[in-house]
């Protein structure tokens, strides 16, 4: 436990109770976690393998996991569960599926199987929103834990009563897919957990001691999971910052925090409040922006570093000047720094806005410059299309019961089966009591059906069942890659693409899904089956992705959340934007603010605050204003444009030089 100040070392160093750590951005949260772990461990209070910390990304848990295993050495590690809220309910899932009413090898919907059944079950012709809105209505009914019929109890109105009733008609559906979807891997253990003695004290000899990070961000359901393991002891800690509680609009309830202290009398509580990343002065501004909403445990962050320039506030005329500004100062301050310091990298500069919609001026202004940059939230590997089609097969070789995947992998690539094809064999496998794949094996049923239809789905049957039997003696890796030749991925792929360089891009993707599996690059590690590994990759969040390298990030506040940069920009600070107008108009200020805390805090030595005069919206130039938040910054921390004209002319000057001097260079390359 070297070098953790006070309050990290007390936060290590409890363990006979209910312990909430109030974190603030930058305090070394991720430390204490992986300290208390060690802790526990060397000081034999609690085995590894009954020790399960749970993060809110799988990136999180891979990177928590890789720092306890270079402070644990050997195998005293050897057992320990680090994983998300989702893993941990699938790994409940998994064991104690009979108890549940689920078969052995389940399927898990993801967000567009969901979407699918949804779509299905209205009447033809409903709009895409309609759709989404009554999934949302069943989602948070979920999320509270309600079973159908009790959502239909707590239906406040029409509306309400009629995505109860389509609530229920999915759940029948999926337990006819032996399926489930990811609000269910939190729903259905709590349900166990909280009406089942033998499995949740079981569970409880599994899992001594719990860690959960991020618990600000906890919804309703992940809370009563974790008193549900944790008991009436409360052997856990529990590390947030409700400052940063900024997903509200996901279900996130940062109650939760003040929840603890009614369900646990005796709950800890200590405040990390020494910041290791920002400047004083960044530092002092988000203090008194967030001073501004009610706390409960206030805190303040400060920090031995220096203070830092002050924070520049930048009026542009709209969206496109102040894009224009951003790149021509990343350009300048990393051809400065170049030839002063050492340098700046590229990805030292990140770039924030409130709606990925903001990106695109900011991209083609970087563009102009010549400037690489990463925008996140692009296309994520496992949304790639070829991804999708090999992943619906390999669920469809791992559960036959999977009808979401037989509908995508008999589609891909087509096999001429069309639509009303298929939803006469769907009604045929109805009346027979099977699942689609079964009811495509079966020659009395498939005789009912157009010959060419028949004969197509006679071929792709054979196709699935020669790779279940593959995957009973292919390792993982290699069933995934036997997969891709057979089903006729590969060869629609080379069919698809317009020359040998795309199809070899996408063809990569195919090969890189083969080495998840297979615990090469990117490797996830090998599971005991395929079904297993379809459900682990389910649960992969489309978030994971590689690192970005030498460029320019531009992201989200919400997306930033957990990372800093050297030089941080926030552009849009306007009234309508940031706050946002649904918020202003719905007095829902807080979150708001917390949005822009969190983008403050990811600055380690420099932010800027850019707003803009006007903005075309819906055909018009419409005036804005500067955000209100912007006046509860300490104007003494700020350094706005025109308070002080000899430097604004200094500054320009400096810029206009190293403008000339980039033109000059693009012309001569």
């Amino acid at each position: 436990m070297h070098g953790l100040n006070p309050p990290q070392r007390q936060a290590v160093l409890h363990v006979d109770g209910p312990l909430l750590v109030l974190a603030g951005a930058g305090s070394g949260k991720t430390r204490v976690i992986v300290e208390k772990i060690a802790h526990l461990v060397a000081s034999g209070r609690m085995p590894a393998k009954r020790i399960a910390a749970i993060t809110f990304t799988n990136k999180s848990a891979r990177e928590m996991k890789e720092r306890v295993a270079r402070r644990i050495k050997g195998d005293a590690a050897e057992g320990l569960t680090v994983c998300t809220f989702h893993a941990l309910g699938l790994r409940i899932l998994q064991v104690e599926h009979a108890k549940l009413g689920l078969r052995r090898g389940f399927s898990i919907f993801d967000s567009e199987d969901t979407a699918g059944q949804f779509k299905d079950l209205l009447p033809p012709g409903t709009k895409p929103d309609a759709i989404d809105a009554m999934r949302q209505l069943a989602s948070r009914a979920k999320n509270a834990c309600l079973d159908p019929d009790a959502a239909m109890a707590a239906a406040g109105g029409t509306r309400e009563r009629e995505a109860a009733l389509l609530y229920k008609r999915y759940q029948q559906r999926l337990a006819a897919f032996n399926a489930v979807d990811f609000d269910d891997l939190i729903r259905l253990p709590v349900q166990l957990l909280e009406g089942d003695a033998d499995a949740v004290a079981a569970w409880r000899e599994r899992i001594g001691y719990l860690l959960v990070d991020e618990c600000q961000d906890t919804n309703d359901a992940q809370y009563r999971l974790l008193k549900a393991i944790a008991g009436p002891r409360g052997l856990f800690t529990c590390v947030g910052d409700d400052d940063q509680s900024i997903y509200a609009w996901r279900g996130a309830n940062p109650d939760n925090l003040l929840q603890l202290g009614t369900d646990y009398p005796d709950l800890r509580i200590v405040k990390l409040e020494q910041n290791y990343r920002c400047s004083n002065r960044v530092l002092r501004a988000a203090n008194a922006l967030i001073a501004n909403n009610p706390h409960e445990h206030p805190k303040t962050l400060w920090s031995g570093n220096p203070d830092g320039d002050r924070i520049r506030v930048w009026e542009c005329k709209d969206g496109a000047h102040e894009a224009e500004k951003v790149a021509a100062e990343i350009q300048f301050l990393s051809q400065k720094h170049a030839s002063t310091d050492g340098g700046a990298a590229w990805s030292d500069f990140c770039i924030l806005f409130r709606g990925n919609h903001q990106s695109r001026p900011l991209e083609k202004a970087l563009q102009l410059l010549r400037i690489p940059y990463h925008l996140t939230g692009g296309t994520a590997f496992l949304d790639r299309g070829e991804v999708k089609d090999a992943l619906s097969w390999l669920r469809l070789v791992a559960n036959p019961d999977d009808d979401a995947a037989f509908l995508r992998a008999v589609a891909s690539p087509s096999r001429g089966v069309g639509g009303t094809t298929l939803a006469k064999l769907a009604e045929l496998a109805q009346h027979a009591h099977l699942p689609l794949s079964r009811a495509a094996e079966s020659i009395g049923l498939l005789k009912q059906l157009p010959a060419r239809s028949g004969n197509a789905l006679q071929e792709f049957a054979g196709i699935v069942r020669g790779l279940r039997d593959d995957a009973a003696r292919l390792a993982p890796a290699e069933l995934v890659r036997r997969l891709n030749e057979r089903s006729g991925l590969l060869a629609a792929l080379r069919a698809q693409c317009k020359d040998e360089a795309q199809f070899q891009a996408r063809r990569r993707n195919l090969d890189e899904l083969a080495d998840w599996f297979d615990g090469g690059p990117g490797g996830r590690g090998t599971g005991n089956g395929a079904g297993d590994l379809a459900a682990a990759l389910a649960l992969l969040s489309h978030a994971d992705k590689g690192d970005a390298g030498n460029q320019v990030r531009l992201m989200s506040l919400h997306a930033a959340k957990g990372l800093e940069f050297r030089y941080v920009f926030i552009v849009g600070v306007e009234d309508g934007n940031l706050p946002h107008e649904a918020s202003i108009e719905e007095g829902r200020l807080d979150e708001e603010r917390r949005l822009l805390y969190v983008g403050i805090t990811r600055a380690k030595e420099a932010l800027w605050l850019s707003h803009s005069r006007e903005a075309q919206r819906w055909g018009e130039r419409q005036r804005l204003a500067p955000s209100r938040f912007i006046d509860e910054l300490p104007a003494a921390e700020l350094q706005r444009d025109g308070a002080d004209p000899v430097a604004d002319a200094q500054r320009k000057a400096e810029r206009a030089s190293a403008g000339f001097a980039a033109i000059r260079e693009l012309l001569g390359s």
